[in-house]
């Protein structure tokens, strides 16, 4: 897939093999994350203290490298959807003229506060023990960090699937869009069959990849709950990646119109 290459970024073949490889990096950053304990102060307003910042020690890492990955052009590219894309500085490198892929929405669709709010509230105490350890307070919000943005591209890229839904299914999906139908849309887009395998792919991921070779035989060694892992794709992933979908699609036909 390459985005300077339109053709390659509609092929759904390109994007399957693109969200297989994402749940790659999410299995390996929550990996990283349950090394760690929940570590709650690091999500509360104030829970530490930040001179001119009112937010938590995880939003402002977040906002800090969004703030420098900005400026290497990271939010240029299609794929990528900031927390705080208000406070994103130019470009220090000049920019890159991507081809036109999506339909330019007129409120860009952006589900990162409900994923922020359920990665803290639902995906740490599932994958985390209880407590805080102070001394690794740095380290765990890094995880956090990771989490987020892997988490945040696999579930905003439904826009490309939801892109060349439309354009292998146009006619379909124009009436459903003209109807408002959001119910019709989301039937449209859902693939039960396909979702199916991935949880089941992503339940050997986890295993496998949660274990030292060594110690196959031992459960017990598991470094993240695989069906941890499989409840947050069934619960949240699959679940919101439809809403941007459908969402996105809502106003595919606005400008033609």
């Amino acid at each position: 897939m390459d985005f300077l290459s339109p053709d390659t970024v509609m092929d759904i073949t390109n994007i399957r093999a693109a969200l297989i490889r994402m749940e790659d990096t999410i299995v390996f950053n929550l990996i990283e994350r349950a090394k760690f304990p929940r570590q709650p102060s690091s999500y509360e307003n104030g829970g530490i203290r930040i001179p001119g910042f009112d937010g938590s020690f995880v939003d402002w890492i977040l906002r800090e490298e969004e703030i420098v990955h900005a400026k290497v052009r990271r939010y240029q590219s299609p794929d990528e959807v900031p927390f705080f894309p208000d406070d994103l500085p130019e470009p220090i490198l000049p920019p890159i003229s991507y081809p036109p892929v999506l339909f330019p929405h007129p409120n860009k669709v952006s589900v990162n506060d409900r994923i922020k709010a359920f990665y803290v509230n639902d995906i740490v105490p599932s994958v985390c023990a209880d407590g805080e350890q102070k001394e690794n307070l740095g380290s765990s919000s890094l995880c956090d960090v990771e989490c987020l943005r892997s988490l945040s591209r696999r579930i905003h890229f439904g826009r490309f699937v939801a892109e060349s839904k439309f354009r292998m299914e146009r006619e379909e999906i124009t009436a459903l869009i003209k109807a408002k139908d959001r119910a019709g849309l989301e039937a449209a887009i859902t693939n039960s069959a396909v979702e199916k395998q991935v949880l089941a792919r992503l339940k050997k991921k986890a295993e496998t990849y949660g274990i030292d070779p060594n110690l196959l035989s031992s459960p017990s060694n598991q470094k993240v709950d695989a069906d941890a892992v499989v409840a947050i794709y069934e619960n949240w992933v699959i679940p919101l990646t439809k809403e941007v979908e459908v969402e996105y699609l809502l106003h595919r036909l606005d400008r033609e119109e």
